[in-house]
Parts: structure tokens; sequence; C-alpha cells
């Protein structure tokens, strides 16, 4: 969430007295990621988040938009779109694409343990469960075709053993999901990007409980294991190593599992899709570094992490272990 475009504050008044928030109090732009311009907005009447949409097209954002709304309709702690007096939910600003959400309560824990990584699970699972009914289709737009366009323009950047590394698993993800086998995985929208900066907590330390789920400008149809192996590569990894932290990884798979558990299928090919997951993230920090945009908060995210879970989870293959 980086300030691409930068909004002047009558700008931002007129705006919100289009959505009939109250009165602008005030406007801060948001620091971290990489997609979107984002500002926390403040009215009398309560707190709020502004974003800018810097490559999704207003042709695109009905998919995101109304899925959070249906999420959050379906009780998830999702920020809702706030409509204008006419029902729209995506607006214009500057000349851009943009929408106004709730801002959720709380803040990132970015050193979880089992506590958190078991409230991930539960909630991603209740996701995945309440989207299945979600009418819009659209697919994962950084799957594999994204992999297969973007690794020509990033290896010129890497050394032979890290482009040794993304050729051979480039090629592997791609008979992967020729296989009749990843062809039978369940699947339905899927978040994509549930990383620790985009979940909410609240409470005492120790005590703390999920209360928010952010970021869905990612999300799209995809197998719900990969969006698993997304949230077990972020929350149950040692970030010095990429190495899988055991004991999270089992609090957060038996927590899923409590509300929908696995396939057969899933069990068997979870180490497959952790691989992809790490590649995912792998390639697309390694185009932000290396083809980057002007932003005035950019913060580029270090590839080389990815790179380490990559090999990680090829040296050591991780399967969820049975339920009792």
């Amino acid at each position: 969430m980086a300030v691409f475009t930068e909004v002047p504050l009558e700008v931002a008044r007129a705006f919100v007295a289009r959505l009939d928030i109250g009165t602008l109090t005030a406007l801060r732009g948001i620091r971290g990621g990489i997609e979107n311009t984002n500002y926390f907005v403040s009215t009398d009447r309560g707190e709020w988040v502004l974003t800018l949409f810097e490559r999704l097209t207003a042709a695109e954002l009905p998919f995101y938009l109304h899925l959070m709304r249906h999420l959050a309709r379906k009780g998830l702690p999702v920020p809702e779109p706030r409509a204008d007096a006419g029902g729209e939910i995506l607006h214009t600003l500057l000349g851009k694409p943009a929408a106004l959400v709730d801002r959720l309560p709380g803040a990132h824990q970015l050193a979880p343990d089992q506590h958190h990584c078991a409230q991930v699970g539960e909630v991603l699972a209740r996701l995945h469960l309440a989207a299945l009914d979600y009418p819009r289709s659209q697919p994962n737009p950084r799957g594999l075709a994204w992999w297969t366009a973007t690794a020509p323009l990033v290896r010129p950047f890497v050394d032979e053993a890290a482009r040794a590394l993304l050729d051979h698993e480039l090629a592997f993800q791609q008979a992967l999901a020729a296989s009749p086998a990843f062809a039978a995985l369940p699947r339905g929208p899927i978040h994509a990007d549930l990383f620790r900066d985009n979940v909410m907590f609240e409470g005492l330390p120790g005590r703390e409980r999920l209360t928010g789920l952010l970021d869905f400008f990612f999300a799209g149809l995809d197998t719900f294991a990969f969006d698993i192996a997304v949230c077990l590569n972020d929350w149950c990894v040692d970030p010095a190593s990429g190495r899988g932290v055991d004991e999270r990884a089992v609090a957060f798979v038996a927590a899923y599992e409590g509300v929908r558990p696995l396939t057969g299928g899933e069990r068997r090919l979870l180490p497959a899709l952790l691989r992809a997951a790490a590649l995912r993230f792998w390639l697309s920090r390694l185009d932000d570094l290396h083809r980057p945009r002007d932003a005035r908060l950019l913060e580029p995210h270090d590839p080389a992490h990815f790179e380490r879970v990559l090999r990680a989870r090829i040296a050591e293959p991780w399967h969820p272990p049975l339920p009792d």
C-alpha cells in the first residue's frame, strides 16, 4: 500500500461528502505494499480506508469489491465497500478507479505463534466456504499464466543458480497444473495474499482475537490448497532460513480442518503447492525490485526471502498430519 497518487485535501473532502460519511477530519497516506495508493480517512462519523487503484482497471475491480461485500455480509471480518447514493461501490477519484472501505480495528501480528496461526486457519476455511456461492468469476491474476509471462522478464536480473532454480520450478509447476490430480482439487474464490500484514488482531498479548482480513485485490478462482500454501509460507516459516515451522503449520491446518476437512488430493499435493506459492511470491518480488514503479512511500520487499522458502520447500516437503 504505497502512495503513487497524491490526493489533495479538497478533493478528499468532496469525495467524502459524496459518500455521506460525515466531514473529513484527517487524511494520511499508508506505508507498505506496492500495488495501490492507500489513505486512512477520518471523519466525524468514523474511520475508513481509501484506495486508488494504480494497475487494476474499472472493468476488473467489481470481482474484488463485490467479493468483499459478499464475505462481509456473511459475517466474515472483511471491510465492506461503501456505496454512494446510487448504490455504486466502485468510484472514480482523480481519474482513477477508487473504493472506500471500513477501517477494521486491531493491528498486524508480525511475530505469530500457534494461537495466531490457528485463528487464521479457521477463518480461511470459513472464507472458502462462504465464497462458494459467490456468482462472479475471475482466474487468479497471479497464477501460472502470470508466472510463465513474468519469469523471462526477471530472469536476466538473477545469477546462474537462481536462473536454474527458476527454470526448473516453472517447468515443475507447468507439469503439475496439467495433471489430472491437480484438476481434481477443490477450488473457488481465494484470497491469494493472506500474509501477516493483511490480517488484524486485537486484545491482550496471548489472547488476541482476529478482527480483520484485508487487501483482496489479488483474489481469484484457484485451488483452496494454493490459498492454504500461501498462508503457510508466510505465517509458518522461519524468516531467517525460510524453513517451515512445524508446530505453527500443524496448528493452522488443524484449525482449518475443524471447519473444512482437506481431501486426500489436497494432502498429497500440498507439498507441491507450497513450492508454487513460494515461486509466485519470489517472482512478484523480483519483478517489483527490478522493474519498479515510482511511488512516494514505495518499499519493495526482498525477493531473496522467497527464494530461500522455495529451496526449503523442495528440500523438505511438508505433508499435513492426519487429523485425530
